[in-house]
């Protein structure tokens, strides 16, 4: 294969902080995870960027480098965790009362643990009806929130000694709301931020904040975030990458999994009833149905980007999708996802899959959320700016440059992720088959 040139990339020297909004169950599990890593007490399992492996030419044993070898990534041991949080526990408080992680883990990096504290954060109830922040900043208009926000971000890379920084979104989904006029450009967002307009989220001042930092901003939850022209503009402004939205974890994962076979093999669905039930603080966000509701958009794009009922109409034209989510406290971060399947082959006859998966919510959005910072860092070194469509991979509802469709079939996913990083590093593309390969395999008998 010819060889690419590769891309001029920063090195990722230094320490890179990874900036945290919401520091409940999938932040905690995320920093006590990494410092149980560092002390070799336990395995990054369901990270690509520490675990994974990628293909490098041909189908040969020594072509299959992990990704961390091959790509410029920063070493676990040169992170630097902080967020921001409604309630003022410490990490260490904070992962006790989530009950994600066994406590004798938690107790063997207390001291750590208890050492991160989180800011104040922003916070305004009318976009989370059900959480009674107590830990929240103080302000006279959005714009001022803002600065506030600023001031925390310059003040952690100093005091952290960082020379990067990225910001994931892990706080709660917010009550769905649509783009409207103060979202279209950004000099009538700034203007909105000084007004205390209404339709300005919380999670939108923490992307804004960030992205006039020049730091790379990922969202993590459905929320109408920085997937609006107002915010795309000022990421092109300052030369920041951004991406989102809604970490793929559960029952998600198991659509676009499962859905891209049954489209491949052409099998028609019928319907697709889904039901979960969730403890933690998100089930709890979610117990509102105009919280629900964006959840519920996000999860319902999924199955119809993968079947294209208006180009297969046969198989998945009259397809009949549902959605639920109830909130269970006892099940805590423990959330169980219930999925019947109606299909049909051969001359219509009918059949069904069932699913029953019983996930554990952090633990599956942990690693997510360290390839992403990862990630994001590179793409950022590497001189990219704007939505990353490659980290698709990793997201429910993925950012598309405009008039685009979003791809969902997580198999097509990591082909874009792997074929992105290899371009980085000036390495061919590869797709599923590659004639000269046959052609060398032909010569060789």
């Amino acid at each position: 294969m010819k060889q690419q040139q590769p891309w001029q990339i920063a090195p990722a020297e230094g320490k890179l902080g990874i900036l945290l909004p919401g520091m409940g169950a999938v932040a905690t599990t995320l920093i006590a995870g990494v410092l149980s890593v560092r002390k070799g007490g336990s395995q990054p399992i369901g990270s690509l960027t520490q675990m994974g492996n990628i293909r490098i030419g041909k189908r040969t044993a020594n072509n299959y480098p992990k990704i961390k070898d091959f790509v410029s990534l920063t070493p676990l041991e040169d992170i630097e965790f902080g967020g921001w949080d409604v309630y003022e526990d410490n990490v260490y408080q904070a992962a006790v009362k989530a009950e994600v992680l066994d406590v004798r883990l938690l107790d063997t990096i207390r001291p750590e643990l208890e050492a991160l504290k989180p800011m104040k954060a922003a916070f305004d109830k009318h976009y989370v009806k059900n959480l009674d922040g107590t830990h929240v900043k103080t302000y006279i208009t959005k714009y001022d929130l803002a600065e506030q926000l600023i001031e925390d971000i310059r003040n952690f890379k100093a005091t952290r000694d960082c020379s990067r920084l990225v910001m994931v979104w892990c706080g709660s989904t917010e009550l769905y709301h649509e783009m409207s006029e103060v979202h279209r450009t950004l000099a009538g967002f700034e203007e909105g931020l000084r007004s205390n307009a209404s339709n300005i989220a919380p999670s939108m001042i923490y992307a804004y904040a960030a992205l006039k930092e020049g730091v790379p901003f990922v969202n993590g939850a459905p929320n109408l975030t920085v997937d609006v022209p107002a915010l795309l503009e000022l990421a092109q402004l300052t030369g920041t990458p951004v991406a989102g939205k809604d970490f793929k974890t559960g029952q998600t994962l198991m659509k676009t999994i499962l859905a891209p076979g049954l489209s491949a093999r052409a099998l028609g669905v019928k319907g697709w009833f889904s039901t979960n039930i969730l403890g933690n603080r998100d089930g709890l966000v979610l117990d509102d149905p105009d919280n629900f509701r964006t959840k519920e958009v996000s999860k319902l794009s999924v199955l119809e980007d993968i079947f294209h009922p208006e180009v297969n109409p046969e198989l998945y034209g009259d397809m009949y999708h549902k959605v639920r989510i109830n909130y269970y406290p006892p099940a805590g971060d423990n959330k169980e996802s219930w999925d019947n399947i109606d299909i049909f082959g051969w001359l219509g006859y009918q059949m069904q899959i069932k699913i029953n998966f019983l996930c554990r919510d952090s633990i599956l959005a942990a690693p997510l959320v360290l390839d992403l910072a990862l990630f994001i860092d590179l793409a950022k070194r590497a001189g990219m700016s704007g939505i990353q469509e490659w980290l698709s991979f990793y997201l429910k509802s993925p950012q598309t440059p405009p008039g685009l469709r979003p791809e969902h079939d997580i198999f097509k996913q990591l082909v874009t992720l792997h074929n992105t990083l290899r371009q980085i590093m000036g390495e061919e593309p590869i797709t599923d088959s590659v004639p000269d390969e046959y052609q060398d395999a032909t010569e060789a008998f």
